[in-house]
């Protein structure tokens, strides 16, 4: 696995658009917090208790068209929970796994908040918020 800081990864991204670019992040996360514009959203952790997706695996495996070979970009909150949503994805046979160093948010800042210092955000990089199909934001 392979982890490259925001920047780094949008242009793979670019330069590899066969990439699949999955945010691992909540639902909730990836509707009201806001996530990386073409990212597809696929919790590794989810529900009250926060328990592994037991499907993270074969939701991947059938976006990617079951190529084990085809490249995954990961993206979190801070890059903890990509470091495992990817390690499973080594585990079942993937081949080419990035995360996002620092995530969608990045690190704790100086004022106990997100956004400040590193991270998607941070770096001015493309990224919307759907909250609501219903409403069309």
């Amino acid at each position: 696995m392979k982890s490259l800081f925001a920047k780094e990864a949008a242009q793979f991204l670019g330069d590899h658009t066969d990439a699949l670019f999955i945010d691992c992040r909540s639902e909730m996360e990836y509707r009201f917090v806001g996530h990386p514009v073409g990212a597809h959203q696929i919790s590794w952790l989810d529900g009250a208790g926060w328990e592994v997706n037991p499907h993270f695996v074969a939701e991947v495996t059938k976006l990617a068209d079951g190529k084990h070979d085809r490249p995954v970009m990961l993206i979190c909150r801070d890059g903890n929970r990509a470091l495992a949503a990817g390690g499973a994805l080594e585990d079942a046979g993937f081949l080419n796994v990035y995360t996002v160093l620092c995530g969608f948010e990045g690190d704790v800042g100086p004022n106990l908040r997100r956004g400040e210092v590193n991270g998607w955000r941070f770096d001015g990089l493309p990224w919307i918020i759907s909250a609501c199909g219903k409403c069309g934001s």
